[in-house]
């Protein structure tokens, strides 16, 4: 039973992966998004159980995958349909409806979420660090979209959002960052030394002033923030 206890903590992801998936369907963008996050809580749960239990083995790793699909993968895929959907609605109301089959856009990040787990499960170049954008911080992003919508002040943001040229490139640029050849930087600590982690100190305090400041607009930023600081990381030279 004990060898069991990350495998259900998987489950539990699987488990608000498919409830954020109605809830998304529903466009109640609230829940979808709590329920998202305690599933990312169950996704790195799991992963400290396996290790703090010393259980690790092939099921649970296809497992993780295929709960991370529902939960980062179908969530955030629906959600950006939504977004544009909802967009052409307002512009065009009760013109041709065809004109919405441009909404399944959304859906490429779907399918690119999934393409990158399946690389992940054969990558073992991955363990400390990452190879393209976790399919998690692309799923946090794309449910921060709504929440700006509904609570930010910034007006511009906010405009942001329901302009669908900016949605679709969104979609285009996560899709390619995803299974992109680009390494961004492990938050793991070897050590707590300033010079072997400045840069992830700077992420943290970075962040952390964005979050107290922008609330959920802070989201998107601190991850674009993050793949920038990424790229900084691999074009200065190692000493």
């Amino acid at each position: 039973m004990i060898k069991n206890i990350p495998n259900l903590l998987t489950l539990g992801n699987l488990f608000c992966g498919t409830v954020a998936a109605i809830f998304a369907v529903e466009e109640d963008f609230i829940n979808a998004s709590i329920f998202v996050l305690i599933g990312i809580l169950f996704d790195f749960f799991d992963g400290f159980a396996a290790r703090l239990l010393k259980v690790t083995g092939e099921l649970g790793k296809q497992l993780d995958s295929l709960a991370d699909m529902v939960t980062s993968g179908v969530v955030p895929g629906i959600i950006m349909l939504k977004l544009i959907q909802n967009n052409l609605l307002k512009d065009f109301n009760d013109i041709d409806k065809s004109i919405f089959d441009v909404s399944l856009i959304g859906l490429i990040l779907t399918l690119a979420a999934c393409y990158r787990l399946a690389k992940f499960n054969l990558d073992t170049r991955q363990t400390n660090s990452f190879i393209g954008l976790p399919t998690p911080a692309m799923c946090l992003f794309i449910i921060s979209l709504p929440l700006i919508q509904e609570y930010s002040d910034i007006e511009f943001a906010v405009n942001l959002t329901y302009n669908n040229y900016f949605l679709i490139a969104i979609t285009w640029v996560l899709t390619y960052l995803m299974n992109a050849e680009l390494p961004l930087f492990s938050l793991k600590f070897k050590d707590y030394s300033l010079k072997n982690n400045w840069i992830t100190y700077l992420f943290l305090a970075f962040s952390l002033v964005l979050i107290l400041l922008l609330n959920y607009l802070s989201i998107p930023i601190i991850i674009t923030f993050y793949v920038f600081l990424s790229i900084i990381k691999n074009l200065t030279p190692k000493v």
